[in-house]
């Protein structure tokens, strides 16, 4: 197995006992590896990098020790001043001492260490759950906030620029084979026209940056609920994994992706719309939660446009699931024809609920 043999180029102590793929994540093959000597015991998270996805893996590993060492620091530093003993992954050095391992085929492998007596949920379990989330995100955000983004690479250029996606949409619809898709239902013709009313407003965010109104700072990229690890013992957050996506970018992206994967109980996959609507309950703890750090970094403008964002990232994820299932499903994986289509009525019909919700959204959002 390919796996276990890459697992012992890794500076760990001890002899290999297992390698067992953990199947978690969309992106990178994922393993849990044991290490045993005499009287311990290491376990550690072995992934192979995805290059379709991140096409220059060394730099998914700069931004990963960048950020690493900079919060280690910081939490070491803020430690008798915390309610809880934060934590994040450190990355283990293969024996040559690169951050990485190169096999024989190409492939970038790398190992991170586990995060220990924590556990991570799907879905929101709870009031208090989503609080954490938020807190668990304001504080990420606020650690890595004096970082400079220079010092960061963009890993994943495009992502969350929503016009971009357009683009991708307009040249699907160009061809003969978009238009009868299209043209196939009208759920799609419906949906079509939804995202089509919104084409001029989809450049909020872009456009206050270019009017240096906001600006670019480092992001985590994917702060969903299932990256958010909550200490078995105390119930609260300990720290924000899967750290592939950090990158410069708008803080509000962050903001708005959190609540838009949090606030949704019936999930993406859901066929019943019905059951789809953004939860203000929930919305209010993880924005009570978030706001005990962001008040220290957010800046009048910033608060000025996060409801912009919750509304767009619901509406952006829609837009991108409808433009690939447009294009014949060629970057989300399927299980049936046309659930891309179903995953772009959920978000879009959340979107929906979300601008139905606007004035309690930003009563919200100001008594933050």
């Amino acid at each position: 197995m390919k796996a276990a043999l890459i697992a012992q180029k890794f500076d760990v102590a001890g002899q290999l006992v297992t390698v067992e793929a953990t199947g978690e994540g969309n992106v990178n093959d994922t393993y849990l590896a044991v290490f045993r000597t005499t009287f311990s015991e290491e376990r550690f998270i072995l992934q192979r990098i995805n290059i379709r996805v991140f096409p220059r893996p060394e730099y998914i590993m700069e931004n990963m020790r960048v950020v690493t060492e900079h919060v280690h620091h910081r939490l070491e530093e803020e430690a008798e001043r915390s309610d809880r003993i934060w934590q994040l992954p450190r990355i283990i050095p293969a024996k040559d001492k690169q951050d990485f391992v190169i096999d024989g085929d190409g492939d970038y492998w790398r190992a991170i260490s586990l995060i220990a007596s924590a556990h991570s949920y799907q879905q929101v379990q709870s009031i208090e759950h989503a609080h954490e989330a938020g807190f668990v995100l304001g504080h990420f955000q606020r650690v890595i906030s004096d970082i400079p983004v220079d010092t960061l690479h963009d890993t994943l250029e495009g992502f969350h620029i929503t016009p971009r996606y357009f683009a991708q949409l307009d040249a699907s619809l160009d061809d003969p084979e978009g238009q009868a898709r299209l043209k196939s239902s009208r759920e799609a013709e419906r949906c079509y026209r939804f995202i089509e009313a919104r084409r001029d407003w989809c450049s909020v965010l872009e456009q206050a940056r270019e009017r240096g109104e906001i600006c670019l700072r480092p992001v985590h990229g994917d702060p969903k609920i299932s990256n958010i690890m909550i200490d078995d013992a105390t119930g609260k957050g300990t720290c924000i994994v899967d750290l592939d996506t950090v990158k410069p970018g708008l803080i509000h992206y962050d903001f708005g992706d959190c609540l838009r994967s949090c606030c949704n109980p019936a999930g993406e996959e859901v066929l019943d719309l019905s059951r789809v609507y953004f939860d203000t309950d929930l919305c209010e703890a993880i924005v009570k939660g978030y706001m005990s750090h962001a008040k220290d970094f957010l800046t009048d403008a910033d608060r000025y446009y996060l409801f912009d964002a919750v509304r767009l990232i619901a509406f952006e994820l829609g837009l991108r699931f409808f433009a690939d299932y447009i294009a014949g499903d060629v970057y989300f994986k399927t299980r049936y024809d046309g659930q891309n289509l179903n995953r772009a009525r959920v978000q879009l019909k959340l979107a929906e609920s979300i601008e139905t919700r606007e004035k309690l959204i930003r009563g919200i959002l100001e008594g933050g």
